[in-house]
């Protein structure tokens, strides 16, 4: 190896011009999955004070942003539904309304922005009335019977038009069931994306409070989400949920996991995505909106180390403003 004098690394530092040539990873607007919250509200808009900037929003403003996304070269967006406390039970029995509201809110993209792809969350946490995941018998969180209802969810999303469905429930066994479902019901061509590798962690607490299941919550998820100290556990998750049917994988949270992220692209050399999490954008938020650090070169900067770190895609409510930067080239 050459040493200083000869070796001078500066030397490909000097200029913006010379930056950019040598740049090894080149984020763009085709690694953003723009994340949204949707109601039934009448209002177009319902902010969410614990993320800044960030709304649930109604059908109608949820065309809006569908088309801003399109508009931007934004290539899909994921949808996460603030259901109405009425509507939740120990069954999750509105996950299975062929009318509710994420599939009415799939049709609706799909007849107005038909080009842009459109990703549904699987799990059972936005219906239940305790917060889980999964269908409870007394304190215990069933696996196998909370397969079942998975499995429905999951075909009736993709049959009202959903592109990518996309289980983050972490039970046991969901992308099988996922996948046979899929398959028995003649939608076969519909891709999964596991959250493959998705830790218990505490950077979901705004997300929780935009969906309605803070409150709601008994107990906490630990029994079915990941230990945040177990690094060859995900390996063991993803290899499971490739062999059932994934398509795609995913890490979720995103910035404490990039050693995750790339010990699952070195392992697999599968289209892996991050989850950059509600705590994490709003620790950023928070941060920028105290003057503590340039919110634009940090939000910039936690894509690029995504990229680094071997992502094909990133799920983040940064997405419109990433969009928008990359646009003007900043």
């Amino acid at each position: 190896m050459r040493q200083f004098p000869n070796a001078r690394l500066r030397r490909t530092r000097q200029h913006d011009w010379i930056r950019r040539l040598v740049r090894e990873n080149q984020p763009s607007v085709n690694d953003l999955i723009w994340t949204m919250v949707i109601t039934d509200s009448h209002e177009l808009q319902t902010p969410v004070p614990s993320l800044p900037n960030v709304s649930r929003l109604n059908i109608d403003a949820l065309i809006e942003h569908a088309k801003e996304a399109a508009d931007l070269g934004i290539p899909a967006i994921a949808l996460f539904p603030h259901i109405d406390p009425k509507l939740k039970d120990p069954t999750a029995k509105e996950s299975l309304n062929v009318d509710g509201l994420v599939p009415r809110a799939v049709a609706a993209i799909k007849a107005e922005v038909p080009n842009l792809g459109v990703i549904v969350d699987v799990a059972l946490d936005p219906y239940t009335d305790h917060g889980h995941d999964g269908l409870m018998q007394g304190e215990i969180i069933e696996n196998d019977s909370t397969l079942e209802v998975l499995a429905e969810t999951a075909s009736i999303l993709a049959k009202a038009g959903a592109d990518i469905v996309a289980p983050s429930d972490m039970m046991d066994g969901r992308i099988g069931a996922v996948r046979k479902a899929l398959n028995s019901s003649g939608i076969s061509n519909v891709p999964i994306m596991s959250y493959a590798a998705k830790y218990a962690s505490g950077f979901y607490g705004p997300y929780r409070n935009a969906i309605g299941t803070n409150a709601a919550l008994k107990g906490d998820k630990r029994t079915y989400q990941m230990d945040p100290l177990n690094r060859d556990e995900a390996l063991h998750e993803v290899a499971l949920d490739i062999t059932e049917g994934a398509d795609m994988v995913m890490v979720k949270p995103g910035l404490p996991y990039l050693d995750i992220i790339r010990d699952i692209k070195n392992e697999f050399s599968m289209p892996t995505f991050a989850f950059q999490v509600s705590g994490e954008y709003a620790m950023i938020k928070a941060a920028g909106a105290n003057g503590w650090i340039d919110e634009h070169k940090v939000m910039m900067e936690t894509l690029g180390s995504f990229k680094r770190a071997g992502c094909d895609g990133v799920l983040t409510y940064f997405a419109r403003d990433i969009a928008k930067s990359l646009h003007k080239g900043s």
